[in-house]
């Protein structure tokens, strides 16, 4: 961003977004569908994921240029003991181009959707992850979501919200519902 422009943010916080409940990436898109709709510019970065069935990735065509969202991976589910070389090569791919939207300043909320995870299966280095958080521009919010926030991340953030299940249908047998899971 030039110096002249107006950041829409009086000062850009850490958010993150953890736990073992439903939740956390549903929260980080309320929260990116808030801001495109008061003309903040949104970039969401999902790590792990590779399918093009999510209904938030035909919202975000329909609300761009406010509102981007690009995947890294595979569609199929990630070893967390053996990943896959090619889950190591799209996630460092990813958290490469991820480093330099954050970093641009372009962006006033960056999601980096299921990076604690990304780190927590050895995807994404934790200490590459601290110095971005680190680095980030003042005026740039930036939400971290994903299972096994690690503590070094959840002590640099500015919220921390934890997703707790109590109950989830799917332990009764109900699939994925298109337009609710996915």
């Amino acid at each position: 961003m030039s110096e002249s422009t107006q950041h829409p943010l009086e000062a850009g916080l850490v958010q993150v977004y953890t736990g073992s409940g439903k939740g956390k990436t549903t929260a980080s898109l309320g929260l990116s569908l808030r801001a495109a709709g008061h003309g903040l510019k949104v970039f969401v970065m999902q790590f792990m994921k590779g399918s093009t069935v999510y209904g938030e990735l035909t919202s975000a065509r329909r609300l761009a240029p406010e509102l981007t969202i690009e995947q890294v991976g595979r569609e199929s589910f990630v070893s967390r003991a053996n990943p896959h070389p090619e889950d190591l090569r799209m996630a460092r791919e990813g958290f490469a181009r991820a480093q330099k939207i954050v970093l641009s300043g372009d962006y006033d909320l960056v999601v980096l959707d299921e990076i604690n995870c990304a780190v927590d299966f050895g995807l994404v280095a934790l200490d590459e992850l601290k110095a971005l958080v680190a680095a980030k521009p003042f005026h740039t919010e930036l939400v971290l979501t994903g299972r096994g926030a690690h503590p070094d991340i959840i002590e640099l953030a500015d919220l921390v919200t934890e997703m707790r299940e109590i109950k989830h249908y799917f332990n009764a047998g109900r699939a994925a519902r298109t337009g609710i899971e996915s």
